[in-house]
């Protein structure tokens, strides 16, 4: 039994979770993210985790709260939809840094702020307009496999990357979608759209179509602008 597979609806999940606004990262069902968390007010906010049910919800500030990677305060603007993670593992530093891996479960609309005492954000969220993250594989016989392959190999032939091509092969295509939208090296809004793809053969269609993008601008050699 996986990590997140204790969340079979959004009636197993809370109304209420806290945030970590971090621009440029996404999370996703069923695949996992590894941040290194230093702050103060996320550090407790990874205190207030394990202490109760170890869930976070990962989601980008908004582009009208600066370029910031996640800006101070509590009250910048946000993007409305992001990703519920149960913290799978953490490990410490010395220098009082935490890495924690998250468990990606499901999608969620951001409703309202909640008042609180806490140095990070609280929301009240709704799982409700995505309830098919909760189920596993779905629509993964509607993914494309051999052309995201085939993608994927010239992107990181191109940019003469490795990659451990037993673990892809191996992957089931939620995993392996899911896997390169996280990550991708593509800007905020490229990321929120991949978050937000509909299904899943919309979101491997954008990373074909995003990778393909940046192969024909390097190709012609002017560049590419989603870096």
């Amino acid at each position: 039994m996986g990590v997140t597979d204790r969340y079979r609806n959004a009636a197993d999940l809370p109304k209420a979770l806290p945030l970590f606004p971090l621009r440029g990262a996404i999370l996703l069902p069923r695949a996992s993210l590894t941040l290194t968390v230093f702050e103060p007010r996320y550090l407790a906010l990874v205190d207030h985790a394990l202490a109760g049910n170890r869930l976070i919800g990962v989601v980008q500030p908004a582009p009208e709260a600066g370029p910031g990677e996640s800006p101070p305060g509590k009250s910048f603007p946000l993007r409305r939809v992001g990703c519920a993670g149960r913290i799978s593992s953490f490990t410490e530093s010395d220098d009082g840094r935490v890495v924690i891996s998250l468990a990606g479960v499901a999608r969620f609309l951001i409703v309202r702020d909640i008042d609180g005492e806490e140095p990070f954000r609280m929301c009240q969220v709704d799982f409700a307009p995505y309830a098919e993250d909760f189920v596993g594989g779905c629509g993964e016989d509607d993914v494309d496999r051999p052309r995201l392959i085939a993608t994927l190999r010239s992107y990181l032939i191109a940019n003469n990357l490795n990659a451990d091509w037993e673990r892809i092969n191996s992957a089931s295509n939620e995993r392996l979608v899911n896997t390169l939208s996280i990550l991708s090296p593509y800007g905020p809004e490229e990321k929120q759209a991949l978050l937000e793809a509909p299904d899943l053969r919309a979101r491997a269609e954008a990373l074909v179509a995003l990778a393909e993008m940046e192969l024909a601008a390097t190709d012609d050699g002017s560049g590419t602008s989603l870096q």
